[in-house]
């Protein structure tokens, strides 16, 4: 989350194209984004989970679907983006600058991508999109430095809850461990998935530096080409990881021994990749129709809903401390919600005060 004094559902620009949507129009569209959003980032999340559970074991390959279907963004882009006027061309950084930003922030997502990975082999699914949740935690305290983020009551209160759910977690002697995975496996798990969550909300505050410094603009366009990007240059170094450490040569093997078949293993990488992009078509979309602030919240909102849908389709655990972390979970999550519904009151009956610098972006 960034400034907070910026309006979730703030979109009056007149010039602005979803200002010339009718009320019923504009909420199918943000309601299509928002399924987008939530059912592509908890279907990769559970194929991921699948894979592994069925034989398959790279995790650079894990790590490389997370982004190589990048393509379909160009889908949007093509049909939705619309052509730069003079001025905004001659205002736009140099390709030199641009190109440091978007490779800088590649490398950091796909090391992000990989500690998801790493984290999601020891970890069932539920337990794994729990301590996901912590992003939230990270993500106040470093725009708090970075960003200049106003810790609230209620903030502190998102903070103390996510925190003590991610604890609780940690504790458990009854963890739900994948097959084969040892105690000290699990404390891995848990251990990577909270600095992938660190580091992804230090994405989120870098990309929202890149945006008010650098590019100095949020538009669809720019959002998506930052999504597009930075996606090409972590597929390219994930890919290189997959040859370098040597792991290409065990995918043949890993196909034969897929438990699901081969069919099953090559759609499984295919539709876990499709995932993640429908999910950054969400993304990108409530980004553009609504706000940053809203995807951010959204996306995180999907964190608290796979774990319900992993126990359902993978038959994972749900013991006592489980639901219990997730209760405070979704209650640190309400709370940090209702901040923010607080504070776009407040903008909107102060409208000249609204600070109209671009929010962090939530990319999958």
């Amino acid at each position: 989350m960034a400034d907070n004094q910026q309006p979730i559902l703030q979109k009056d620009d007149a010039q602005h194209p979803m200002a010339k949507l009718n009320r019923l129009h504009f909420w199918l569209l943000v309601a299509l984004n928002i399924v987008f959003l939530l059912v592509g980032q908890a279907a990769a999340v559970i194929l991921g989970r699948f894979y592994y559970e069925k034989g398959g074991n790279s995790k650079w390959m894990a790590t490389v679907v997370q982004t190589a279907a990048f393509p379909l963004l160009f889908i949007p882009y093509l049909f939705i983006s619309s052509p730069q006027t003079h001025s905004e061309a001659s205002n736009r950084p140099s390709i030199i600058t641009v190109s440091v930003v978007y490779l800088v922030i590649g490398v950091l997502v796909a090391g992000d991508n990989m500690l998801y990975s790493i984290g999601l082999l020891y970890l069932s699914a539920s337990t794994y999109s729990l301590i996901c949740a912590t992003q939230l935690v990270f993500s106040a305290v470093i725009s708090y430095f970075l960003n200049h983020q106003k810790f609230t009551a209620l903030i502190m209160n998102s903070v103390v809850v996510l925190s003590l759910s991610a604890s609780l977690l940690a504790v458990n002697e009854d963890s739900d461990k994948p097959p084969g995975v040892t105690k000290s496996k699990y404390v891995i798990g848990f251990l990577v998935t909270l600095a992938a969550s660190a580091m992804y909300a230090l994405l989120l505050s870098l990309m929202q530096l890149s945006f008010q410094k650098v590019l100095k603009k949020e538009t669809f366009s720019v959002v998506l080409e930052m999504q597009i990007y930075t996606a090409i240059v972590a597929t390219a170094v994930s890919t290189v990881g997959l040859f370098a450490s040597g792991e290409w040569k065990t995918l043949h093997g890993e196909m034969g021994s897929f438990t699901a078949g081969k069919l099953a293993y090559v759609m499984t990488l295919v539709w876990t990749a499709i995932a993640w992009q429908i999910c950054s078509v969400g993304v990108v979309g409530l980004v553009f129709v609504v706000s940053s602030l809203f995807s951010n919240v959204i996306s995180t909102l999907s964190l608290a809903i796979t774990p319900i849908a992993s126990v359902i389709i993978l038959h994972d655990t749900l013991n006592g401390v489980k639901a219990i972390a997730m209760l405070m979970a979704i209650w640190g999550f309400c709370t940090y919600i209702y901040q923010n519904y607080v504070d776009d009151l407040k903008a909107s009956k102060a409208p000249s005060a609204v600070d109209d610098t671009p929010n962090e972006s939530r990319s999958c």
